[in-house]
């Protein structure tokens, strides 16, 4: 049940349900709303609307997708933000998106995308707009026991705005660590210090050390139990990520739902039979099972990979695992600002 940021039209998404962003009139309006009434045939999607107006703010309701690729389309009328009742204003863009989540449940779907509801017109600040979209998406995807695939479409890098400060500590550290490929001398490592946001440490400190001078920096996870389990060599790697998640106290569905991946794929990675998972799906389970870095670089030897300086995918996601930061969603958020791949999803 993956969660995906992407950049697309949303009116030539082929998914079970597209969102519209309505007014409560559920009238053929500008900007999301129009084109998804002229991608429908306005005629036909307006008389259906008509049949089910007014509805509140919160509120969703159906209508077939007529012309869309979609089969149907959700109408649901986000708030105007009104920065004297942010309150309300976040309540009612909850329920907007929840509203909508349940009616694809109710019609047995397996796909829907959003726009980022309210962010328009309605004023909603998109930084604010954009968390409480993946907040809410989130926690529903946890809560359910439905396969649902989830996509937020952004049309444009405008309409889609990461934390200021976030980004910033990400592009410093990006100027510290990224090395142009073409200056890459024959080196994938991960760092070995614990580094904070704002940290100035110079690249040479981040040559790997010998193991002695490793195991200063042995975090507070037990983390000699942890090299036992990864360090096996002859251990297929699903044997060792079952293990792991044993050591870190987690169900399997907790896991995977925090890594953003699939029932199935998760299913076809705890089998083995002579799979492994890609990088990115490895990486999201590493923030998933909350791993620091070191512990990250080794599960990904064992499947054969490694973060490498010369990829700013690697060096993004390697500043979330040395800052302990291991929500999913916004590691995604600020990897789609980079136009770089999304952890987990596939």
């Amino acid at each position: 049940m993956p969660f995906t940021i992407i950049r697309q039209d949303i009116t030539k998404m082929k998914v079970d349900i597209i969102v519209n962003a309505a007014n409560t009139e559920l009238a053929m309006g500008g900007g999301v709303c129009g084109a998804i009434f002229k991608a429908a045939g306005p005629e036909k999607l307006q008389a259906a609307c008509d049949k089910l107006s007014p509805i509140k703010t919160g509120q969703a309701v159906i209508t077939p997708g007529f012309d869309l690729p979609a089969k149907y389309v959700v109408h649901t009328a986000g708030p105007v933000y009104y920065s004297y009742e942010p309150k309300e204003s976040e309540r009612l863009l909850v329920s907007a998106y929840t509203s909508s989540l349940r009616l694809a449940i109710e019609k047995d779907c397996s796909s829907i995308a959003f726009p980022l509801i309210s962010s328009g017109i309605y004023g909603y600040p998109k930084d604010q707009a954009l968390k409480i979209a993946c907040r809410t998406i989130r926690n529903f995807l946890d809560d359910s026991d439905r396969d649902l695939d989830v996509y937020l479409a952004v049309y444009d890098q405008l309409s889609f705005t990461v934390s200021k400060a976030l980004l910033g500590a990400v592009e410093n550290y990006l100027g510290e660590h990224y090395v142009f490929p073409e200056n890459m001398y024959a080196r994938n490592m991960l760092p070995v210090e614990c580094l904070s946001i704002g940290s100035s440490k110079t690249e040479s400190e981040h040559i790997p050390r010998p193991a002695e001078a490793n195991e200063s920096c042995a975090y507070d996870l037990g983390i000699n139990d942890l090299d036992a389990l990864i360090s096996d060599l002859d251990e297929p790697f699903n044997v060792t990520l079952m293990h792991l998640i044993d050591a870190k106290g987690k169900s399997d569905s907790e896991v995977y739902k925090k890594a953003n991946i699939d029932r199935k794929l998760f299913s076809k990675i705890r089998i083995g039979k002579g799979y492994t998972p890609g990088k990115k799906t490895i990486l999201a389970l590493a923030v998933a099972l909350e791993l620091t870095p070191r512990e990250t670089g080794e599960l990904l030897e064992k499947a054969g990979y490694a973060l490498s300086h010369s990829q700013k995918f690697d060096v993004i996601v390697e500043f979330f695992l040395i800052n302990k930061i291991y929500d999913i969603d916004e590691i995604n958020q600020v990897l789609f600002k980079y136009d770089q791949p999304l952890l987990g999803s596939l």
